[in-house]
């Protein structure tokens, strides 16, 4: 077994225990190339450092890692470092949207093994917490044009076999129809049915079947609905949106039906056999389906959506599966930039992408996709047994993955799908999944899973004190990048986490109350002072 390749494969897993430090037992940890004189960072303070008490622990809290962007397949890196070039929107965002693409475009083709009897599909349920305008619809678009593209030529190609479908169908309900009227009227002179009702069991049985048309990108759909439209359109599809929305504040999420609906999903991600049963409509069953989702959702919506579902979302392992980022935003920082005159890396990536949709699709005359069945090679199956068994260690009491461990234990298994469709990109579904793919998929899991440490630490606490951990973070940030503990409260309003008025002052009373900052009133100027021993900063 290669131990350099392992250790190299599970980088990222390696800092996990390194991030169990919490903000209050000591100053962070300043970043490189970071230069004094920031605006909003006056010059010079008077508070001496001895006046200050010690700060009291805010809370426990995982720093954030930088995104492993060479850990992605060199050209879809290269891709995402463009898009993010001239977007400007925060890398995590623009990495999830490039993923939440592959997936709708690979997931049909391929499943993947990781032992015996332990294999699965390799779609993705991605989810990044953002507000309004991050940016990510225009992200989605970029490495959506070839899916899109293809959606529409075979709409095209498809149209006279609809037309054609159509006719026969309007044929066979005029038929239908005319069979049951032939019964009604029967029935009101009291004359025997059961020869027209033979009949009639013979043309339902005879109903034309809708041809099947690709349409991958689904939009505002209840579970449910998307659960029919993989059952009777298409058997492999995606949701990917800027308002999750769709998925978490639909109105098939209410009280009533969010277990119900969380367990639909799942299915659906776990690729398994679902019955829906119907009253008033015809009942289903979904076969060999894939479901990706690729959502960004508010943390607003996303505290409603907790509040609603209680402890089913997190319970019933929903959550577990998404591969989750929290990414700081860029909004305040983006000049406008005219866009490039080509776009050589992303036209790249969107010419694979179409290659690899325009390769039949594998499904059964039963409607069920049959994807190739990939395998790990030896030294990738040896570095997957040693990714598992590292996050395994870390969900007993104690761990550094206690907290997370329904997120951790599904870990090695999105490590896999990446690891499947990373292969699919470069080398197609010949040969066994190569520990490059492996080593690269596995650090952005890790990357993922360290983000899920923040992700549920911070919305489980209070919304007043969640702000206050944000607020923190950004103050010791700026202020080690700008040297100095002093910040404008007007420079934090318009670029920190906060612009809601009423929720930054209740975050800078937490704060205060803590001792880990001050407010100094100089006539209409206020400014925030943080104690200089979060930042290592002389006052």
């Amino acid at each position: 077994m290669n131990d350099l390749s392992i250790n190299r494969g599970a980088s990222y897993l390696d800092d996990l225990s390194r991030l169990a430090a919490d903000l209050a037992g000591g100053a962070h940890r300043a970043k490189d190339g970071h230069q004094p004189g920031a605006e909003g960072a006056p010059a010079g303070d008077s508070v001496r450092p001895a006046t200050w008490p010690d700060p009291q622990p805010l809370t426990a809290k995982t720093e954030a890692e930088p995104y492993p962007l060479d850990a992605l397949p060199a050209a879809i890196g290269a891709a995402v470092e463009e898009v993010a070039g001239f977007v400007q929107a925060p890398l995590p965002l623009v990495a999830a949207a490039a993923l939440s693409a592959l997936s709708v475009t690979c997931q049909a083709h391929a499943d993947v093994q990781r032992a015996v009897r332990l294999s699965g599909p390799a779609s993705l349920f991605m989810l990044s917490l953002g507000d309004s305008g991050e940016r990510k619809t225009t992200c989605d678009t970029f490495f959506t044009t070839a899916i899109r593209e293809y959606e529409a030529e075979q709409a095209e190609i498809m149209k006279p076999v609809l037309q054609r479908f159509e006719a026969d169908h309007d044929a066979w309900k005029a038929k239908r129809s005319g069979i049951l009227q032939a019964i009604t009227e029967l029935s009101k002179k009291s004359k025997p049915t059961d020869e027209l009702q033979s009949v009639l069991a013979e043309v339902q049985r005879d109903e034309p079947e809708a041809p099947r048309v690709p349409r991958l990108l689904l939009g505002d759909e209840t579970p449910e609905n998307l659960a029919w439209g993989l059952a009777k359109r298409w058997p492999s599809a995606g949701v990917v949106s800027s308002e999750a929305g769709v998925i978490f504040g639909a109105h098939g999420m209410s009280k009533d039906s969010v277990m119900r609906n969380l367990g639909l999903l799942n299915i659906l991600w776990d690729g398994k056999e679902l019955s829906i049963g119907r009253r008033t409509s015809e009942s289903f069953v979904v076969r060999g389906a894939r479901l990706t989702l690729g959502l960004m959702i508010q943390e607003e919506t996303l505290r409603t959506f907790f509040a609603q579902s209680g402890a089913l979302a997190r319970g019933s392992g929903f959550l577990a599966r998404f591969l989750l980022a929290w990414p700081e935003t860029t909004q305040g920082s983006r000049p406008f930039a005219d866009p490039p005159a080509t776009w050589p890396r992303l036209a790249a990536f969107n010419r694979r992408i179409a290659e690899i949709l325009n390769w039949p699709a594998p499904i059964g005359e039963d409607g069920a996709l049959k994807p190739a069945m990939m395998t790990l090679t030896q030294e990738s199956k040896a570095a997957w047994v040693e990714f598992h068994n590292e996050v395994e260690r870390e969900l007993a009491p104690g761990g550094d993955l206690h907290a997370v461990r329904d997120v951790a234990a599904k870990s090695a298994d999105n490590a896999a799908r990446l690891a499947v469709m990373f292969h699919v990109f470069g080398h197609g579904t010949g040969g066994a999944i190569g520990l490059d793919s492996f080593e690269g998929a596995s650090r952005i899991a890790a990357w993922h899973l360290n983000e899920a440490r923040r992700f549920f630490g911070e919305l489980a606490l209070p919304a007043e004190m969640a702000s206050a951990v944000r607020l923190d973070s950004w103050l010791i940030e700026h202020c080690q990048r700008v040297r100095t503990h002093m910040v404008g409260k007007n420079h934090v309003r318009q670029h920190g986490p906060l612009r809601d008025g009423s929720r930054l002052d209740a975050a800078i009373g937490e704060l205060v109350a803590l001792d880990r900052l001050r407010l100094v009133k100089e006539g209409r100027r206020l400014t925030l002072l943080v104690n200089p021993a979060l930042v290592g900063v002389a006052a």
